[in-house]
């Protein structure tokens, strides 16, 4: 391992207030995919306010550990990889097309990466940066078998080569995504890092998101729409007043700490609802 490659895993634990062991297990990994969930917060402000989203190692640490920041998919699974690999597990890298609130046969970018895990009783899948709906625990690669998380459960289904990953909300199944089992390379990722965080039509550029699972419920914002959803399916949502009103539910209930930047807060005053 190069120290480009090496995280520094004792502050990467600390930051999620984990002290629980570190072996490459299953339980080891749900206790930390529920441990990071939880304590690094699902945010897109740096590509809503124009700013790149680097995903090297060293700046993923800075942002996510140090910084008291979140990030997106590729930030949160690419800090979450390099943990895992510290530990001893075997990760790698897949990609998939989104298709929360798409038609089922839409032909999307590969926008998201999720990990596949190598466990002695089989490869699981861990993905701690979908926001809305980001698994809290592992998902087993096997297709047509319900999975509980600690929240929703989840499922895969599987048509040849394509597999889809969903999720039960009001009895209902809804499709995340999709996506194969062909590993991706870093550069891959870089490239859709790069449309994720740039593009004009990608939802970062265009609104502002947030979300945060905890225990017994998820928080999401959505440019000033702040909601929580309980896990027995009540919802309670509002409309954010003000900056200081966004600023304020982005640290207090989201653990972000927000960046001092005027431009954040001329965007921020133009927030539609």
């Amino acid at each position: 391992m190069t120290a480009r490659d090496a995280i520094d895993l004792s502050a990467y634990l600390a930051r999620l207030g984990w002290s629980g062991a570190t072996a490459p297990t299953r339980d080891v990994l749900d206790g930390l995919i529920a441990a990071h969930t939880a304590a690094i917060a699902f945010e897109a402000i740096d590509p809503w306010r124009g700013v790149p989203v680097t995903i090297d190692l060293p700046d993923l640490e800075a942002k996510l550990v140090r910084g008291g920041r979140g990030g997106y998919c590729f930030e949160h699974n690419l800090l979450f990889a390099a943990a895992l690999r510290a530990i001893g597990f075997r990760v790698s890298y897949l990609a998939a097309r989104v298709l929360w609130l798409q038609r089922e046969d839409a032909i999307t970018p590969r926008s998201h990466m999720l990990l596949r895990v190598e466990l002695d009783e089989g490869p699981r899948l861990a993905d701690v940066g979908f926001g809305r709906l980001t698994p809290t625990a592992s998902i087993a690669l096997v297709a047509d078998v319900v999975q509980p998380t600690p929240l929703e459960p989840f499922r895969l289904v599987a048509t040849g080569s394509d597999w889809r990953m969903q999720a039960a909300l009001k009895g209902a199944w809804r499709t995340l995504y999709r996506f194969d089992l062909e590993p991706q390379h870093l550069m891959d990722l870089v490239l859709a890092n790069h449309y994720a965080g740039t593009h004009p039509r990608s939802v970062f550029v265009n609104d502002l998101i947030a979300a945060r699972p905890m225990a017994d419920r998820r928080l999401t914002l959505q440019n000033r729409r702040f909601a929580i959803e309980y896990r027995d399916g009540v919802r309670e949502a509002r409309e954010l007043r003000d900056v200081a009103e966004v600023r304020r539910v982005l640290a207090e209930q989201f653990g972000v700490a927000v960046p001092e930047d005027p431009w954040l807060d001329e965007r921020l005053a133009g927030l539609p609802g």
